[in-house]
């Protein structure tokens, strides 16, 4: 975050691979749900790396009738433990193949994860490797939630929970086996855990692939950016009470997601969801690239591992255009311009957090010591706005 310029255009965009990370706890369905998707016409070009254990991945019968098709599938082991270099060579590899024409032209790719793992090291990779990064751009995180036994699932293990806090779809699997009352109270906690991501019921493995396709922040039917779909921030701002928050204004709108009213929260069930927060900051006024790249410098190195996933739209002074962020931990996208603002855009910078252990007030106190500073060192050329 801190180089200065704001970043690459976001031409190219249509060239490069769009990658689908879908992830999901063990069992959660992730491959029935993958075998299911791979018989679409929707996904006929598309390379598929899984990164499972044992013999979890797909059905020999159709990894057989894929490559008839042209469809290439991988299996480079377990990525908790060899995430980079495997990754890297594996995506690096096809895009070579591609190139040559040794394997189809495929148009997007799917890495499936093992569903032990925790998905920032994927999505780490695809950001900052920059033979990846110019081949390849991350469309969404697409988690899997089992209707049957998700409850105790994220009881039971923090992963699940953060592999929940980090999509951009959920999809809630085997409904149709699911009891009504436990999945209407999981489908609440996980519109807790995270407002911003739409969900999406499947029976037996069974979805429209454009309802988790084409998630990012690039549209490839109007090749425009879909601001609006990807930041959803209406989402939060029905959480807490209207979403606009403003430089200066200190109240923290997210009361009920803080530690001392998790115990009377009846969808707080458990510990893991009680770290998680969930909020849209929106702030009125355009900033200075430099003092907002510092302050979420200063987040980054405080607590870079708590900011689990933050996307935002900037109005950034040194030039007309909306500057895109997109941030997993410690890790920063490049920063991208757009071509323009979205239609009818009020050009307020909005930034959704997700977050474990740090409160919305928290990052507002940082955001406003930086504005502050900023203030007073250029207060001369303030006077223009």
């Amino acid at each position: 975050m801190s180089e200065t310029q704001t970043g690459t255009n976001q031409t190219g965009a249509e060239q490069r691979i769009p990658v689908t990370v879908l992830t999901g706890f063990l069992g959660s369905g992730k491959t029935t749900l993958l075998n299911k998707l791979l018989r679409r016409p929707e996904l006929a070009d598309t390379a598929v790396i899984i990164n499972e254990f044992g013999e979890i991945g797909l059905d020999h019968l159709l990894v057989e009738k894929s490559s008839e098709d042209g469809m290439v599938t991988l299996n480079s082991g377990c990525l908790c433990c060899t995430v980079r270099g495997d990754l890297v060579r594996t995506m690096s590899e096809l895009f070579l193949k591609r190139a040559k024409g040794e394997v189809t032209n495929f148009k997007r790719m799917v890495v499936e994860t093992t569903g032990l793992a925790d998905p920032a090291p994927i999505l780490h990779t695809l950001m900052t490797d920059p033979l990846l990064a110019s081949r390849y751009r991350l469309d969404g995180v697409v988690t899997t939630v089992d209707g049957v036994n998700g409850t105790s699932t994220l009881d039971n293990h923090e992963e699940a929970v953060k592999q929940a806090a980090v999509a951009d779809r959920v999809l809630l699997t085997k409904v149709d086996i699911a009891e009504a009352p436990r999945l209407a109270e999981l489908k609440s906690r996980l519109h807790q855990l995270n407002p911003g991501a739409p969900f999406h019921a499947v029976a037996d493995g069974e979805i429209n692939p454009n309802e988790i396709l084409n998630a990012g922040l690039y549209n490839p039917e109007t090749k425009t950016a879909d601001v609006k779909r990807w930041l959803h921030e209406e989402a939060y701002g029905h959480e807490h009470g209207g979403g606009h928050h403003h430089h200066g204004h200190g109240q923290d709108h997210d009361h009920h997601h803080e530690h001392e009213h998790g115990e009377q929260d009846p969808h707080n069930v458990n510990r893991h969801d009680d770290r998680i927060r969930a909020f849209c900051m929106t702030f009125d006024e355009p900033m200075s690239w430099s003092t907002v790249a510092a302050a979420f410098d200063a987040l980054v190195t405080y607590r870079g591992p708590d900011l689990l996933r933050m996307k935002g739209i900037l109005n950034v002074k040194d030039t007309d255009k909306p500057v895109v962020i997109h941030g997993v931990q410690h890790v920063f996208h490049p920063p991208a311009t757009l071509d323009a603002w979205p239609e009818g855009d009020d050009r307020k910078s909005r930034v959704v957090f997700i977050t474990r252990d740090i409160g919305e007030s928290t990052i507002r106190k940082v955001f406003a010591s930086f504005f502050e500073a900023e203030k007073k060192g250029w207060a001369q050329d303030e006077t223009k706005q």
